[in-house]
């Protein structure tokens, strides 16, 4: 097991089967479509071998390959994962066949669609598993190009804007990362991550960079800053955290779902999982300096973004906002873990109930607004398109099963109890309240608010007496019900039993507690 590059293998896989897709062409349709599916399915499939052969009582990385690429630039092609990107890959791999089969409505260029989803996906394995910088950031701004062209070619009236405005975000956001890791590169020869982290941990990383790279009229704790800002800013356009959010949802509403649910469901967790793979191990000494700021950016983060959902009527832009806030609750978390706690092990212990939680609720959002944005297409295609709260009323009559399953989903992202969405948020706010407890207290807010746009579209949409105009509307087919039954099945799982999640990514938790140097 160990020998074979099963890594490797789940990185390559989707771009043979993007090739395959485009040789398919256009002649049929639906052989391209399953092709794809097919494709996705079997790195599901792998994924869940590395899942099942993973050790989860280590933090360690495992299943690592190693190999020179260019050694006078210190690059290698450096592979692994641990809790934390193995939670990531199975992500991937359950968001992805989402994504596809919630675009049967696209017939136009069918071939190219699915093969560019195909490509995200790899790319996305490869930021999840990538060990060295510059490998990790070929992968980070190769995703940009798949992404984008799914947006404009297949979007809505308004896709042009709306993909260059992501483009332009993202790619404003990847300068300021690149710019920060030459810097430390040029000052340390090193670009592996781990090398990096022991680094920072020594404390010998910063006081190299500032010997080597020190200017005149910059101190050195300010230079430091200034690495730490240009890295924060590649991560923060990514998540989005406020005020960097105003690319997404323009972006999330013009997409095809089916993209959007790429979008939310994992390329959103890229950047969180920067700021935890990389941000919180290197420049966690520069995150400690600003804490309250960064504290406070969260806030605004799920509190801002929670109203702006409430304002919205579109059923799509309604769940864009409220993806930034579930977000929002990840990036408090991270942030609260960094304060300074000396040796108290009561602290420690909340670090890593909210370690935890990030990692649940990190995956419990994709799973959650991948599943609702499903049910917005399922929706639009059956209304001709209409996806706004005063298109409809009363459908509970005449759809049950969709109103029902729906509801299920849109109580998970309320966090009610014994559904997945409950946990992570759970332990997020039982870590951070003792950490920080003005912090907590203020995020509390946004939960308020989000039970009353997630009750309005309950209301809204389902409730009330009925428009004659879809007296006809169908409910979900036999083959929908079967699509959807293992999204809400594992709703029901990770909310009745999270261990399916925390036994694996647990250890990994404490140990990214545990080196960081207090």
């Amino acid at each position: 097991m160990t020998n074979f590059p099963w890594i490797t293998a789940l990185t390559v896989l989707p771009v043979a089967g993007a090739l395959l897709v485009l040789v398919l062409g256009e002649r049929n349709k639906n052989l391209s479509r399953w092709t794809a599916l097919t494709f996705s399915f079997i790195a599901l499939a792998l994924t869940l071998i590395l899942w099942h052969s993973f050790d989860k009582t280590s933090g360690a990385l495992q299943f690592q390959e190693w190999h020179n690429w260019v050694p006078a630039f210190g690059i290698q092609y450096h592979v692994g994962i641990d809790g934390l990107g193995l939670l990531m890959l199975l992500l991937t791999s359950i968001v992805v066949p989402i994504g596809m089969t919630a675009s049967s409505q696209i017939q136009e260029r069918t071939s190219v669609y699915y093969s560019l989803i195909l490509l995200l996906q790899s790319c996305l394995f490869g930021t999840f598993t990538a060990l060295n910088f510059f490998h990790w950031f070929l992968f980070w701004e190769l995703s940009l190009i798949p992404a984008f062209f799914l947006i404009k070619v297949w979007g809505g009236s308004r896709s042009t804007k709306a993909a260059t405005q992501f483009l332009v975000y993202t790619m404003v956001g990847g300068v300021g990362l690149l710019l920060s890791f030459l810097a430390i590169f040029l000052a340390t020869h090193k670009s592996d991550f781990i090398d990096l982290a022991a680094l920072a941990q020594s404390g010998q990383l910063m006081p190299a960079v500032i010997d080597k790279l020190a200017w005149h009229h910059i101190t050195p704790q300010h230079l430091a800053l200034l690495l730490f800002a240009g890295a924060f800013l590649g991560f923060a356009v990514k998540v989005p955290v406020f005020p960097f959010h105003t690319w997404l949802p323009a972006a999330y509403s013009e997409a095809p779902t089916g993209t959007t649910i790429l979008l939310t469901g994992a390329m959103s967790k890229m950047g969180l999982y920067g700021f935890l793979r990389i941000l919180l191990p290197i420049f966690w000494p520069q995150m400690q300096l600003v804490l309250t700021p960064l504290l406070w950016l969260s806030v605004a983060t799920i509190v801002f973004s929670a109203y702006a959902a409430l304002a919205q009527k579109d059923l799509k832009k309604i769940l864009a906002y409220s993806s930034i806030n579930h977000l929002g609750y990840c990036l408090l978390a991270i942030f609260a873990v960094v304060k300074f706690t000396g040796a108290d092990t009561y602290l420690t212990a909340e670090k890593y109930a909210a370690m935890n939680g990030v990692f649940l609720q990190m995956f419990n959002h994709a799973l959650t607004a991948s599943a609702l944005f499903w049910f917005v297409a399922l929706l639009e295609k059956r209304s001709g398109g209409l996806r706004g709260l005063n298109d409809f009323g009363g459908l509970r009559k005449i759809v049950p099963v969709f109103a029902g399953l729906m509801g299920i989903a849109l109580f998970s992202s309320l966090g009610l109890p014994g559904l997945n969405g409950f946990i992570g948020e759970f332990l997020i706010f039982k870590g951070t309240f003792p950490l920080t407890t003005w912090a907590s207290s203020l995020a509390v807010l946004g939960l308020l608010v989000s039970a009353l746009f997630i009750l309005g579209i309950i209301q809204r949409v389902f409730s009330g007496p009925l428009n004659d105009k879809w007296l006809s509307l169908p409910d979900l087919s036999t083959s929908e019900r079967v699509a959807l039954v293992p999204a809400i099945g594992l709703m029901f799982a990770l909310g009745l039993y999270p261990q399916l999640i925390l036994a694996f990514v647990n250890s990994t938790a404490i140990q990214m507690v545990q080196h960081l140097k207090f």
